[in-house]
């Protein structure tokens, strides 16, 4: 287990420098972010992250280096799952496209905190109680199994109680005002429609958070490894929303092979009190499923029954059919 007590410091030190590098000098100013920039982003933090499991390997063996790619893998897996549910909130709410980059961007910051907050007193909940694990493995079974048998709808964004009561205040403008989440009007402070899409992310991220956590607390039982590679994976969810949140529909096995994920991790944290699954098995499994449910979404396409729709064209007919309902009451 990693013990040097400057890991943890100059992890967080490296991760805030990289976070600023990315808001206040790449994407200083507000923009549409195209296609490439979102590749060429994603590329650096994929890069980055592997330089890191590179490290690991060699300073700390094969193990190690197994749990945290194997880490890696099954967040940022399920991170694609939140991609597709982000741009139906992104839709709901008509966020401007060049402001969604810096709503992502507090997210991700706003997600690197709360697992931090998370994680540490997990593992050590995990470490001292071997049923708590056991615990964690039935909810990852339930999970996998709610997310294998679930038609894929989505919640009305606007209709969570938090979002109603910030409505309810009054202080929420009507239009938005670029990228700002708070402005004064008359010396008075108010909330942007923006604000209330960041609040609704951060909810979003609360609830995949119950799921991924503890499927890498089932992969490592060290801290810095269960931490480090949650924030790799999303850091660079960013950008990568804008590399496949318009390409979501088309996998359309991902959410099977990402519940069987869930179901795998599940059954290994139930039975790791009495057998350890090596390390390098469990990645090997996690990729095949993965890779597995891509490329049958590929191979396999779906016979076409009606028209396709956006992400932008389903959100637009939530909102229709919720404002008809209120017209009927």
């Amino acid at each position: 287990m990693f013990d040097h007590e400057w890991l943890w410091p100059g992890f967080l030190a490296f991760v805030a420098l990289i976070l600023f590098f990315d808001l206040f000098v790449l994407h200083r100013k507000d923009h549409v972010i195209s296609t490439r920039e979102a590749l060429f982003t994603v590329g650096g933090y994929v890069s980055l992250a592997m330089l890191f499991a590179a490290s690991i390997f060699y300073f700390e063996g094969p193990q190690r280096g197994s749990e945290f790619l194997t880490g890696y893998l099954v967040e940022q897996a399920l991170s694609l799952d939140n991609i597709f549910v982000i741009a139906l909130i992104f839709a709901y709410f008509k966020v401007p496209q060049e402001a969604q980059y810096r709503v992502l961007f507090y997210g991700i910051v706003g997600a690197i905190v709360m697992r931090l907050s998370l994680i540490v007193p997990g593992v050590k909940l995990v470490d001292q109680f071997f049923w708590v694990g056991m615990i964690l493995g039935v909810v990852l079974l339930i999970s996998g199994y709610k997310m294998m048998t679930s038609d894929g709808d989505m919640a009305d964004p606007g209709n969570s109680r938090v979002v109603k009561w910030l409505r309810s205040t009054g202080r929420v403008t009507e239009d938005y005002e670029g990228s700002k989440f708070l402005t004064r009007r008359n010396g008075v402070l108010f909330m942007t429609p923006l604000f209330l899409v960041l609040v609704t992310v951060e909810i979003t991220d609360l609830v995949f958070a119950i799921d991924s956590i503890p499927a890498v607390l089932a992969i490592s039982n060290d801290p810095f490894i269960v931490f480090s590679s949650n924030v790799f994976a999303i850091m660079g969810l960013r950008a990568l929303f804008f590399v496949l949140s318009g390409m979501m529909r088309e996998f359309r096995f991902l959410k099977h092979g990402l519940s069987l994920v869930l179901i795998f991790v599940g059954a290994k944290m139930i039975v790791a009190h009495w057998y350890k699954l090596p390390s390098e098995l469990a990645l090997g499994v996690v990729g095949v499923l993965i890779l597995g449910s891509v490329l049958l979404s590929i191979f396999i396409k779906e016979e076409p029954d009606g028209e396709e729709r956006t992400p932008e064209q389903v959100a637009d007919m939530e909102r229709r059919a919720h404002a008809g309902e209120t017209d009927r009451a």
